[in-house]
Order: C-alpha cells, then structure tokens, then sequence
C-alpha cells in the first residue's frame, strides 16, 4: 500500500517538536510524498502556538518545491461536548482539522464521558478526522465510535507514531479498531504524527497493521492526492452547512 500524503507532521510551531516548514518539506520530498500537511498542536497544548498562529498560516506557499502544502491543526478535545481549543473562525479557514484527546487538555473521566465527547467530536462538521483514536489513556467504546464515524463520513487514524512507543499500549486498540473499519467499510487515515523531520511520511507499523485487518485500499484516504481532495472538498460541503444553519458552537 502506498501512501501519498501525511496530514498528521507538528513544526517548532508545536512546542515540543524539533523542525521548521522548510525542513519538513525537504524530508517530505525525500520520502516522495505528494502532499503534506502543518498541522500544530491547538492553544490549549501546554507549549501551543497562540490562535494567531494558524490564522496566519495562509502565508505559506500552497506548494514548495513539487510538494502541495495544506494549512491545519490538530486542535484538543476540550469536554464532554466536543467542544475544540480553537475557534470556529480559524476552523472554519484551515484545510484540514484533526482532532483528539490530550491528558493535558482533557481532564481523567470515564469510557463514557470519552466515547461521549469523541461522539460529539466526530459530529461537528468543522473536524476532518479523529485522530490516535487508540490512546489508552482515553479509552473508549470502539463499536459506537467506529459506527458513529462511518456514519458521518469522518475518518478514523491509525497513528504511527502511537504504534512505535509514543502511547504505550495502543497497539492492541488499533488493532480491534482496523478490525472494526475493515467491517465498517468507513474512511480510514495514516499519519505519521511526526514531531521531527525524519519521521515525515513513516507510515510503515501502521500500514502493516491495516494490512493485517483486511482494511481495503480504497477506504485509506491518503492513497491518493485525488481521494485525499475529493475526501476534503466533502468534508468542506459538511462546514459550508455550519454557516448556512448560522453557525454551530463549537470551539472556543
């Protein structure tokens, strides 16, 4: 299975990863990847870039080098309702949004009150995909998450980085979570979650766990910058109904 673009990549922007833009784009062009996407950790994250980080990140060339560029986030999980650490006027501008739990960001809680926010997540049209959805600090009810985000057309990721140490003890979880995608036929996401240059575009435990699931080719959105964009621009139609409704109260 070949892989075409990493949406999951943290600059220095981040705090705590270790690359500029510029090294990024040249580890992604050495691993060949088509695509990419900055996507720093939300204000919320102790260290985080303040929210003007990302409203000015439409200064950033949409390709460098060969290498198309797409501007996000990776914005935290706040509460029970969803609720995400960057406002719906810089969601709403950005290419892509993932979202996820952080132990900083999300106080301890039980498997109800997560699979209940991951719900409430996975609902909120401004979020692309769920990401590290594995984390066995937030352990939630997979069936109902797997089922939710088929439903909704969100993509579930199987995180590379949580399967090389990172969140000890994911692996089983992303496991019976490839399992239950497999099922499900729903959109499935690769990212790497590099927080420095090398670890660009290493998507290699992931995809060997994908394969070992059964996961179709066809359901892993980054195959292609052609499945990567039609799986964006749908994703776009869901927050165009946001404004046409008169906005959703999501972010702060």
């Amino acid at each position: 299975m070949r892989l075409v673009g990493d949406l999951h990549i943290h600059s220095v922007g981040s705090g705590h990863a270790y690359s500029t833009v510029a090294e990024i784009i040249e580890a992604a062009r050495a691993k060949q990847l088509q695509l990419i996407a900055i996507t720093d950790h939300g204000p919320a994250m102790p260290g985080g870039p303040h929210p003007y980080h990302f409203g000015n990140l439409c200064v950033l060339p949409e390709e460098v080098k060969g290498v198309r560029l797409l501007k996000g986030v990776e914005a935290n999980i706040m509460d029970r309702q969803g609720n995400l650490d960057l406002g719906q006027n810089y969601l709403e501008k950005l290419d892509v949004v993932l979202a996820g739990f952080h132990p900083d960001c999300f106080p301890a809680a039980s498997k109800e009150a997560y699979t209940e926010a991951l719900i409430n997540t996975i609902r909120n049209p401004l979020v692309d995909i769920i990401v590290h959805p594995g984390n066995p600090q937030f352990t939630v009810v997979y069936e109902k998450i797997v089922k939710e985000a088929a439903r909704a057309g969100v993509a579930l990721e199987i995180n590379n980085s949580s399967l090389c140490g990172s969140r000890q003890g994911s692996a089983p979880n992303c496991s019976y979570i490839a399992e239950l995608l497999a099922s499900s036929g729903g959109p499935v996401f690769v990212g790497s979650d590099a927080h420095w240059a090398a670890d660009v575009g290493r998507f290699d435990r992931a995809v060997e766990l994908l394969l070992k699931a059964g996961i179709k080719e066809e359901q892993v959105i980054n195959t292609s910058v052609d499945k990567i964009t039609q799986y964006l621009a749908g994703r776009r139609r869901a927050r165009k109904q946001v404004k046409e409704r008169g906005g959703i109260s999501y972010g702060r």
